[in-house]
């Protein structure tokens, strides 16, 4: 082909990739909104980190106890100024007009700024939790610092706090975030209480109606999910309750698999490679059973 064909067949795509109301592309929407930027969410979660556990992710001068309320008032305006803007352009994704947004936007960072004492002991738990819990841990450390968990669960809180807030899209993109990171799914619908801990981690899924209780403890690729949908009138699945409640101290070993809305109740310790489909009383020990020669 000559550079004249060769731009006449490029052309004939770019009337076909142009046309948004083509009945072949009917699942692709023409966005023409502001969006949450994922390099911008990236930035807000590395200033968390900084925020939460200073001196890790920062400078070593931002640890020291002379200036430490200095950085912490730098990080949170800093943190303010790129949330607002985001969660802007979070309240305009699925909206026809987001004229009133720029207000309620300032509201809820502010908010959320609020709240990130209280996600900060939740994740002191965590650490404690998975401390008590991993021989292999040397320190508090070396598992804020080095631990995928950490990641994958500060994400999480992150991400249910806003969620909890009003404020659309943006947890998604902050779970997906640590799951891409991590091999860690966590949706943030899920409700999970204090000293959650989760050795290793790859391959953990966690649905967004899951409900989590204190003290509990999974082993990776373990998965609580839906075991099936409620569909409406037009075939689509509908948002009701659908994965698992697990009560406190409950320990669910490797490749265990829990679906539907049941209840594992408190204390249990359910095995590896498990497909457990139905509620079991507290105290309970789930078991593969043994093999057969």
């Amino acid at each position: 082909m000559n550079r004249s064909q060769i731009l006449e067949e490029i052309q004939k795509n770019v009337t076909k990739l142009s046309t948004s109301n083509l009945p072949e592309y009917k699942y692709i929407p023409l966005h023409q909104k502001p969006s949450p930027s994922v390099d911008e969410l990236k930035k807000i979660m590395h200033l968390l980190k900084k925020i939460i556990f200073p001196g890790f992710f920062g400078t070593e001068q931002e640890a020291k106890e002379h200036s430490m309320e200095y950085y912490m008032g730098v990080h949170l305006e800093q943190l303010y100024d790129l949330l607002q803007e985001q969660i802007f352009h979070g309240l305009c994704f699925e909206v026809e007009g987001c004229s009133d947004s720029k207000e309620r936007s300032s509201n809820i960072a502010v908010e959320f700024i609020n709240h990130i004492p209280h996600i900060k002991y939740l994740l002191s738990t965590d650490i404690k939790a998975i401390l008590d819990g991993d021989p292999a841990a040397k320190s508090l450390s070396e598992i804020i610092f080095c631990y995928p968990a950490i990641q994958a669960i500060l994400h999480q809180r992150v991400a249910h706090c806003l969620l909890n807030l009003g404020v659309p899209v943006i947890p998604r993109i902050i779970t997906e975030i640590a799951h891409s990171n991590t091999g860690i799914d966590i949706h943030p619908g899920a409700k999970i209480g204090e000293y959650f801990s989760i050795d290793h981690g790859t391959g953990v899924v966690i649905g967004k109606t899951a409900v989590i209780g204190n003290h509990v403890r999974l082993y990776q690729g373990v998965t609580l999910g839906a075991k099936n949908f409620i569909l409406d009138n037009e075939g689509l699945p509908l948002d009701v309750p659908r994965h698992p409640i697990l009560e406190d101290w409950v320990t669910v070993y490797s490749n265990a698999s829990i679906l539907g809305r049941i209840t594992i109740g408190e204390g249990s310790v359910i095995g590896g490679n498990i497909w457990l489909t139905h509620s079991v009383p507290p105290h309970s020990k789930v078991l593969q059973s043994g093999a057969i020669e």
